[in-house]
């Protein structure tokens, strides 16, 4: 068989039967949450048997330099791949609070109330320990954070398991712990603040509010 031809077979698109499951795999939510519990693991054994190679992967810088968007793979991560992983959080978190199971405000203050214990709390215990230690008590917030990503990841792999309400409350006390964390990073430990995309930032939220009181609905927004 001539080699251009086996090519041809090789790259050849899928029959409809195979890309309709492939999509469905794919659009899964468990999918996605074993893919980054996966992804998890590998990178704890990396970072931990490779230090050296993690970190030159991590600080090597891609972009274009002529849009100031020269950074690095980590910051790539951390200041693009987790603002659309926010957003994907946040719109899953409001459909459940507009038509799900935190519709009703008895319904939704209840996770939101165990966020905020779940942070207090450990907050006071690491104040506690270490004034009866003469400890540093700078690091106070740090106990007060979980990693929603990770949190997230596990749900879903298991919440096709779990009820509704369940799920809806373990996924709303998980973001909104997150959320309040990095208020208590941006309050307390920001040197200083950036007043204009402070300004932008609550410009366009009002915009969107505006929009939506309007009912406009277009694709665009």
């Amino acid at each position: 068989m001539p080699i251009e031809r086996v090519r041809r077979a090789f790259l050849a698109r899928l029959p409809l039967a195979e890309r309709t499951e492939i999509l469905s795999v794919l659009r899964d939510e468990t999918t996605g949450g074993f893919v980054l519990l996966v992804a998890t693991a590998a990178a704890l054994l990396w970072a931990n048997l490779g230090t050296e190679s993690y970190l030159t992967v991590s600080e090597t810088v891609i972009g274009p330099a002529s849009l100031h968007l020269d950074l690095s793979v980590a910051a790539w991560t951390a200041d693009a791949l987790l603002a659309v992983f926010f957003l994907v959080a946040g719109l899953e978190l409001k459909r459940e609070i507009v038509v799900g199971e935190l519709s009703d405000p008895a319904a939704a203050i209840l996770p939101v109330v165990a966020a905020v214990c779940g942070m207090a709390v450990p907050a006071l215990v690491y104040l506690m320990v270490n004034v009866g230690m003469d400890g540093d008590l700078t690091g106070w917030a740090v106990p007060t954070a979980t990693d929603i990503a990770f949190a997230l990841a596990v749900l879903a792999v298991i919440g096709s398991r779990l009820p509704t309400s369940l799920r809806a409350f373990l996924l709303t006390l998980a973001v909104v712990d997150d959320l309040l964390a990095i208020t208590i990073i941006a309050v307390f430990f920001t040197p200083d603040l950036s007043i204009i995309p402070l300004i932008g930032a609550a410009g366009l939220l009002g915009l969107y509010a505006v929009l939506q009181r309007l009912r406009v609905r277009g694709w665009w927004i």
